[in-house]
């Protein structure tokens, strides 16, 4: 043991080192010939960039959009491999990928819900764009683009956004009421899907304040102010948005921040001169040719179409409101918004049906 410990101090002592190259080492790979003779190649740094725009990139419920991704090479280098594309979709903690589409040469393949909807776009030399049909709710995010050239390996992220609206929501039954999955499933009852971060920070920027705690699609708890008061924070504390951080999905009960984006269809209103119970109004939607309005219909409508009416009507959840895109006497406060009366459980109104395009 001591005549070997001695043998490797004099061969460390001597100088003798192999080569160390500043980059990574790889060996044992074998050429692209395909006759097993082993190569080594010596990679001094990335020189496949990928390029992807800054901005956010702006669509729509129901549209059509393209995630620009183009990628060239620093150095160009000898014996390029065939290119493999995979685009990803990425969560807001970065913790987790959802496969969209990969691509090697002429063959692609798209995964999940995008099954369909996604291809590549590659009209031009060294593109590797993206391609989403038929948007919907659940693709606002950011996506990766992956560009694979043999040993090199380059990517950046675009961030797609959809242009729509935020609303609070409260059950029949009441205030912090919801856990996260309730909350989940009762705006997707309502044309609509937990809100993000980002989706309630634009609309708190766009005036939203509430004061009741409601749950966002990371499993957080957060709500809007705009007007600092003593009940939703302390007078003391900046306008801004409130967070109560993640909390236990099944245990903990809030209300829920929902998102919708534009319709696919119109929002009208109907009446009686004595009114409708709720299931006459049911019922004067389906001879419409129409469905009775989600209250995620109602929101889309005010906001993208300008929906204004002063009249009350049903709404699918047994909801009584009204939408206001220009306040005036009689019509509730002076700012735009939609109106609610609750969930009355007897009296008779108007009715908002949705019919698609």
């Amino acid at each position: 043991l001591l005549l070997l410990l001695e043998a490797t101090l004099l061969w460390l002592g001597s100088g003798f080192h192999p080569p160390f190259y500043n980059g990574f080492y790889y060996n044992r790979i074998m050429n692209d010939k395909g006759n097993g003779q082993e190569k080594v190649v010596y990679f001094n740094g990335d020189s496949l960039v990928v390029e992807t725009p800054k901005d956010p990139i702006y669509s729509s419920n129901g549209a059509n959009v393209t995630l620009p991704c183009y990628y060239h090479y620093e150095r160009e280098m000898e014996g390029k491999r065939k290119i493999r594309i995979k685009w990803s979709k990425l969560r807001d903690d970065y913790t987790k990928e959802e496969d969209v589409l990969v691509a090697i040469g002429k063959t692609t393949m798209a995964f999940g819900d995008f099954r369909g909807r996604a291809h590549l776009r590659q009209s031009g030399q060294r593109e590797a764009s993206l391609v989403v049909s038929d948007v919907r709710l659940r693709d606002d995010g950011k996506y990766r683009c992956e560009v694979i050239d043999g040993l090199e390996d380059g990517n950046n992220v675009v961030d797609l956004r959809l242009k729509g609206v935020v609303f609070p929501y409260q059950p029949p039954r009441g205030q912090y009421r919801l856990n996260f999955h309730e909350a989940e499933r009762v705006c997707q009852e309502q044309g609509a899907i937990l809100a993000t971060f980002n989706q309630l920070f634009q609309a708190w920027t766009e005036g939203l304040d509430w004061c009741n705690a409601g749950w966002l699609a990371d499993g957080t708890v957060q709500y809007p102010i705009r007007l600092p008061r003593k009940p939703c924070g302390g007078l003391h504390l900046a306008p801004g948005i409130r967070s109560y951080g993640p909390r236990d999905r099944h245990l903990h009960r809030f209300d829920a921040f929902c998102f919708s984006s534009t319709l696919r269809g119109e929002v009208f209103y109907l009446d009686r001169p004595d009114g409708m119970t709720l299931e006459e109004a049911k019922q004067s939607c389906q001879d419409a040719g129409a469905e009775i309005a989600r209250v995620g219909h109602l929101y889309s409508a005010w906001k993208f179409q300008g929906l204004d009416r002063c009249d009350a009507g049903w709404l699918a959840d047994g909801s009584v409101r009204y939408p206001i895109a220009k306040p005036r006497a009689n019509c509730g406060p002076t700012e735009p918004g939609v109106r609610t009366f609750g969930f009355p459980s007897k009296g008779r109104f108007g009715v908002f049906c949705y019919k698609e395009r």
